[in-house]
């Protein structure tokens, strides 16, 4: 099949997913580059339509791939429909629609030793996206995303991702309801603080299932989750710089757990 006209029906469908209200009421997000093709499909995403430039052609990469999600569709699409349904000045050569996954956050709760990271307002979708990236590195068992953080499906926060969102459970949760319910079973919630006691080097990641809770980049975590948290440890450091970034936070704290773990 293929659609040469922006002004297509579908293609505007399509590009509607680049904002968040058509995101929210279709249940779908679009995904740009070859790269995050491939990783959507080699984790066998539920990829809804693939979409791919016809004057360059399906791209090698994903030749071998293209049975692995059965019922998708693959359209040939003109470069002015490819440039209509990209958020970036220099579109890719392919493109994908995608059907959001329904995560629940009972795994995390219910894996004995887990290591889950819980983002609390964190806005910035490079942020978010970045510690989505550490978290898979590390080999957390997933991300939290609370209420007030960047959208996961924001196409900043997916090219962030750079293919990890595809490789860990992520959940959209309210931290009202979910930290209880982890406390309830164990779970010891740690947070950053410049006044922790412990430094995150000699705070013991590896007893039970602790969550990382990482607050906003200007403001850190709300009253509400600094009152559920079990443990604040710092991060030392010896320059003049006041603070870190989130995802630079997340990240230290993320491989130090490995580290620990052994993993």
């Amino acid at each position: 099949m293929e659609i040469m006209s922006p002004q297509n029906a579908r293609v505007k469908e399509w590009a509607g997913l680049l904002e968040k209200k058509h995101r929210d009421k279709s249940g779908k997000y679009i995904i740009e580059g070859v790269h995050l093709v491939q990783e959507a499909l080699l984790a066998e995403a539920n990829v809804e339509i693939l979409a791919y430039d016809i004057e360059k052609g399906m791209p090698a990469e994903l030749n071998g791939l293209l049975q692995s999600v059965p019922g998708m569709e693959t359209i040939a699409v003109s470069p002015a429909v490819i440039a209509k349904c990209s958020s970036t000045n220099t579109p890719q050569p392919v493109f994908a629609v995608v059907r959001k996954p329904r995560e629940s956050a009972e795994a995390a709760l219910d894996k004995p030793g887990s290591l889950v990271v819980v983002l609390d307002g964190v806005q910035d979708p490079g942020n978010v996206g970045t510690i989505i990236r550490s978290a898979d590195a590390a080999g957390a068992d997933g991300v939290i995303l609370g209420r007030g953080s960047a959208d996961l499906y924001n196409p900043k926060t997916i090219r962030s991702t750079m293919g990890s969102m595809f490789h860990l459970p992520i959940v959209e949760a309210d931290l009202a309801e979910i930290l209880p319910q982890a406390r309830q079973r164990g779970v010891l919630l740690v947070s950053t603080s410049l006044q922790g006691v412990d430094s995150c080097y000699s705070h013991d990641f590896r007893s039970g299932s602790q969550w990382l809770v990482i607050g906003s980049e200007g403001r850190g975590i709300s009253p509400e989750t600094a009152a559920q948290v079990d443990k604040s440890i710092i991060i030392p450091m010896k320059g003049r710089a006041e603070s870190l970034n989130a995802a630079m936070a997340a990240t230290i704290l993320l491989f130090e757990a490995m580290r620990q773990r052994g993993d």
